[in-house]
């Protein structure tokens, strides 16, 4: 999971302008058709219909099922609490940022995978994911030049989060106690504070962009450190196994340390929240960036 490559991405027809959140992850919405049944609040005149998302396992809604690598979730138990237990290939235990995006958008219930052999025709016209699980990371720089020239102007990119604060990450470095890896901690910090000055000069280099820097650093971090302020009870390791090491492949029906709770769990396995900690993270970044692409009730 590579957390620190969020990326969700806007379209507008009407202006003729793409609108991207960009990172690990980048979401495509166009903005053309009237929504309904969304809780966020947008400008007047401004609605979402369609959703794109590019990036990890974190936007991955089973798009490696059929691919070539150890990196799938198509099996028990991920899944388990996902549209009546079925294992699609995300890598949670239900729903991930990609479907409560496109769903308190009011689009639909989820995003579903570009590379499923069921995938409809229609389904483009409301969005897919094009995520892929244990993706790499491109040049920041070079991406958003190419999704500029291709006519995105509304990106919103986010943080790095605390790395060093991942069950797996505590297992491996964190000593005895399995405190947060400090050092891990530091360069993510480091990262977004280049991250953020990137885009400053992004926004001011590029005519009518507006680029938006989305934290995920600290909202998490503070999740992970007082998680019973949030309805949660355990946030140093995942429900599935032991919590302490298993992804993938080491999650499994087999392993017979899966927590009977997964409400109780800010993480699902080693690297990747459950749909509960997505859900206490993404929806508030949500409803307040949402007007962040736009000068009033216009684009910028």
């Amino acid at each position: 999971m590579d957390l620190a490559n969020l990326s969700f991405c806007c379209c507008s027809s009407s202006s003729n302008y793409f609108h991207v959140i960009l990172s690990a992850t980048l979401l495509v919405l166009s903005t053309t058709m009237k929504i309904v049944g969304g809780i966020v609040q947008l400008p007047d005149g401004v609605v979402v219909p369609a959703v794109l998302a590019f990036g990890d396992s974190i936007v991955d809604t089973g798009n490696n099922n059929n691919l070539p690598t150890i990196a799938k979730a198509n099996y028990p138990p991920y899944g388990q609490n996902f549209m009546g237990g079925f294992p699609s290939g995300r890598f949670c235990n239900g729903k991930i940022p990609s479907d409560l995006i496109v769903n308190e958008l009011g689009i639909k219930e989820v995003l579903p995978a570009y590379l499923d052999p069921k995938l409809q025709p229609s389904e483009l016209l409301t969005g897919v994911s094009f995520a892929s699980g244990g993706s790499g990371y491109d040049p920041l720089t070079a991406k958003l030049w190419e999704l500029y020239e291709i006519g995105a102007r509304r990106i919103a990119v986010t943080s790095a989060p605390p790395l060093g604060c991942l069950p797996a990450q505590r297992t491996l470095a964190g000593g005895k106690h399995r405190e947060c890896a400090e050092e891990f901690n530091e360069a993510s910090d480091l990262f977004n504070s280049k991250l953020s000055n990137a885009l400053d000069q992004f926004n001011k280099e590029c005519k009518h962009l507006r680029a938006v820097y989305i934290d995920i650093f600290n909202p998490l971090l503070d999740l992970i450190k007082n998680p019973r302020s949030y309805g949660f009870e355990v946030s140093d390791r995942g429900c599935c196994g032991t919590g302490l090491i298993e992804a993938i492949f080491l999650c499994n029906m087999l392993n017979p340390f899966t927590c009977k709770d997964v409400t109780k769990y800010v993480f699902w396995d080693s690297y990747h929240p459950t749909e509960k900690a997505y859900r206490t993270l993404f929806i508030p970044i949500l409803k307040s960036k949402a007007t962040s692409f736009y000068c009033g009730d216009r684009p910028c």
